[in-house]
This record gives C-alpha cells, sequence and structure tokens, in this order.
C-alpha cells in the first residue's frame, strides 16, 4: 500500500492524498503561482501546456459549442486541477478554463505531468479519481441545467463555489454569474433578487455573502453535491 502523510506545502486535497513517492515525481516540478481572476488556464482546442493544482480560488470550465454566450460546465478548486485531458492521454480540451475567483496553486508542466504519471500507476489511478469526481459534477450540472429554474441553479452554483473558497463573501460579478446560468445579464438579477428576498444571500456589487447555506441547499433539490 501506498504510504501517506501530510502535506503541509500544500492546500490541494489531490496533492496532500498522494503518497510520498507520488508526491515525489511531482514535486521537483511544481512551481506556486498567483491565479488572478481571468487567467487563462486552459484555451479550448488548444494543445495544454500545463496543468494547475489549485489552493486558493477557483476556476470555471466553460464551454462555447456554437461560438456564441458560453455556459460554465464545471468548477475547480482546491480539491483539484485542471489539464484533466491530459490526464486521459489527450492533448486538449474543447473547453475554455480560466479563474474566476483569485487564488494560487501549483504548476506543472504537461510533458512533466506525463512522464510522472507513466512512473506510477497509483498516482495515475489518483487522478483518475478525481477526473470521475469531476464527470459527476458535469453531469449533476447538466441535470441541473436542464431541469431547474433560474434561482435553483444559481443556489446550487453558490454553494459550489462557497465549498472552495474560505469566508462566506465571494467576489462575483454579474458577468460571471451569466456565464454560469447561460442566460443575459437581466435574467441574472432577478435570480439574485430572488433569493435576497427568501433571506439566503445578501448582494452586493461584485460581492455575495450567503446567509443561509441550509436554506440553498434545500433550494437546490439535490442537484447540489458537496466538494469531495
Amino acid at each position: 500500500m501506498p504510504e501517506h502523510s501530510s502535506r503541509p506545502e500544500t492546500r490541494n486535497r489531490i496533492l496532500s492524498g498522494l503518497s510520498r513517492a507520488d508526491f515525489a515525481l511531482l514535486k521537483p516540478h511544481l512551481v506556486p503561482v498567483d491565479l488572478p481572476v481571468f487567467t487563462q488556464m486552459e484555451i479550448g482546442n488548444r494543445r495544454i501546456d500545463a496543468a494547475y493544482f489549485m489552493e486558493n480560488g477557483f476556476a470555471s470550465v466553460v464551454a462555447d459549442g456554437s461560438g456564441g454566450r458560453g455556459i460554465e460546465v464545471g468548477i475547480i478548486g482546491r480539491e483539484g486541477m485542471t489539464g484533466l485531458a491530459v490526464v486521459m492521454g489527450n492533448a486538449a480540451s474543447p473547453h475554455d478554463t480560466y479563474v474566476q475567483a483569485a487564488g494560487t496553486g501549483q504548476r506543472i508542466s504537461a510533458a512533466k505531468l506525463r512522464r510522472a504519471i507513466d512512473q506510477s500507476v497509483h498516482l495515475h489511478r489518483a487522478l483518475l479519481r478525481y477526473a470521475h469526481a469531476f464527470l459527476v459534477q458535469t453531469t449533476q450540472t447538466a441535470l441541473a441545467n436542464g431541469r431547474r429554474k433560474n434561482t435553483e441553479r444559481l443556489a446550487r452554483w453558490l454553494l459550489m463555489a462557497d465549498d472552495r473558497i474560505d469566508g462566506d463573501e465571494l467576489p462575483l460579478t454579474h458577468r460571471f454569474l451569466s456565464i454560469m446560468l447561460g442566460v443575459q445579464r437581466p435574467g441574472v438579477t432577478v435570480a439574485v433578487q430572488a433569493l435576497e428576498n427568501e433571506g439566503l444571500i445578501r448582494a452586493r456589487r461584485g460581492i455575495i455573502t450567503i446567509i443561509d447555506r441550509q436554506g440553498l441547499e434545500k433550494l437546490c433539490s439535490g442537484t447540489y453535491l458537496p466538494a469531495g
């Protein structure tokens, strides 16, 4: 069995859960990075140069099949990583991935990541477990998008975002929320006001504060899954 130990140098849950041997394969190639808002981590259908293990903040995976308005299909925070196409043996993803809430992380080149995966089946399995968790998240997003109202979808997304940052204040603009919901900004305003009127959140320019997590969870009707 792989030997595990705590990783005080990282808050990323994938890295902190690796065995000493597997972490040692990655550690020499991990570069600490600041991740400001709008940092582009992946560009759809372009070769992925690096993967990021986030420690603070979170990123959005955005689909844009028609060249029009994009919609978020996944969110990545300290529980996960970008570059899942590389983990699964591909060079690119069809989606864009960029930072939505500023934070920090560890970057590794795609080439170094592939080499480490080739050296350890245990490491590969650990990364694939997260890939499966992310797939489950995206299917829940599809379910919510297809069956739930905008207020319910917004409630779910706010909980997901809250799982990935410290505190209950989310630095979010209506522009980002419109991408998340796949609607115009007036639709975002209506959904935000509805949650405020229910006493679930408080919104001011650029900041949403969660007041009642249990109320938001109830509104989601089973489509919300806590971050692993």
